[in-house]
Order: structure tokens, then C-alpha cells, then sequence
């Protein structure tokens, strides 16, 4: 059953009505918090992913779909996802330590480099439309699979079964 401030905070969203925020704040936080807080111990960090999350959820607000799940229901899975991402990203940067004794980067050469794959933007092009949305999004504007998923409105698990083929199909062209 939809309480009452539940129908008027929907309603905002789809109007887009800045109050919208506010009174999400005001429900919300404090559970979105607790659910932060489960994954990541840090307060300041959890305090920066509450934030994050907030406007992740003033961002998507017009693809809520109350047919879908519930409002706090909606609420929870960017919360969760905002924290899980910001506890990988941490991952992934306390495992990349640069090592200046074996870096290549002064020793490559025109030779070195494969010619074959500096023009990747044109084969990308000789692939279906549903692929290069993909490919780019992940690729060249930077975004994760999930970020992708949301943006283009497109399944998580079909972003990554188009990644997929799509690689499939450019290594075809880089490797007969």
C-alpha cells in the first residue's frame, strides 16, 4: 500500500519538482544511510555515497516506474549499487601501484604499435547500431556497465550480452 507522502513524493518526481528532493531527504536518508552503512564503515565515505546516491536518484527520477517497484524499493537499489561501486572503485585503485622500474612507456616505438587497431572507431562503425551504443558508452565515455544500463535504459544483464558480441564481432576483424 503507497502511504500518502510516498504519492505526493512520486507525483514531484514526475513533474520534476525540486520539493521532490527534499522530502526524500527528509523519509529516506536516514534508512538509504543504514544501508550504506552495512557495506561501507567509513562515515565520511558513507556520508559522500548518501550524497552520490541522492543525486543519482534526482537524475534518473523521471525512470521511476511506481508500476515497477516501490519507492523505497527503487530508492534501496541506488543506494546499494552507489556504495557496492564506490567499495570496487576503491579496490581497483589500491591494486594499481605503478611500478617505474618496468614501465614500457618511453620504450615503445612506431613499430611497436599494432596499426591495425588505431582506426577501431571505423570498424566499430561496421557493426550493428545496438553494439557501438554500447561499445562507446563503456569504452569511450568511461561509464560502467551499470551507469551504461541506466543511462541508455537498456537491461544490466543486456549491456553486457551486446559487450559481449560486440567484442566478438571487432576481434573477427582484428584476427580473421
Amino acid at each position: 500500500m503507497i502511504t500518502p507522502i510516498e504519492k505526493e513524493i512520486v507525483s514531484l518526481l514526475e513533474l520534476g519538482d525540486k520539493k521532490a528532493i527534499s522530502l526524500l531527504y527528509e523519509n529516506y536518508s536516514d534508512s538509504l544511510y543504514g544501508v550504506i552503512k552495512k557495506i561501507i564503515t567509513d562515515d565520511e565515505i558513507a556520508q559522500d555515497v548518501l550524497q552520490e546516491s541522492f543525486v543519482k536518484i534526482w537524475r534518473y527520477s523521471k525512470k521511476y516506474d511506481a508500476s515497477k517497484a516501490k519507492l523505497f524499493t527503487w530508492l534501496y537499489r541506488i543506494a546499494y549499487n552507489t556504495a557496492i561501486d564506490k567499495v570496487r572503485s576503491f579496490k581497483n585503485k589500491k591494486g594499481k601501484e605503478v611500478q617505474i622500474e618496468t614501465s614500457v612507456v618511453y620504450t615503445f616505438t612506431a613499430d611497436s604499435i599494432n596499426q591495425d587497431v588505431l582506426d577501431i572507431k571505423k570498424h566499430l562503425n561496421t557493426l550493428d547500431e545496438k553494439y557501438q551504443i554500447v561499445i562507446n558508452a563503456l569504452f569511450f565515455e568511461g561509464m560502467t556497465q551499470q551507469e551504461a544500463s541506466d543511462e541508455l535504459n537498456i537491461p544490466l544483464g543486456t549491456i553486457k550480452s551486446r559487450l559481449k558480441i560486440g567484442l566478438r564481432e571487432l576481434k573477427k576483424i582484428y584476427n580473421p
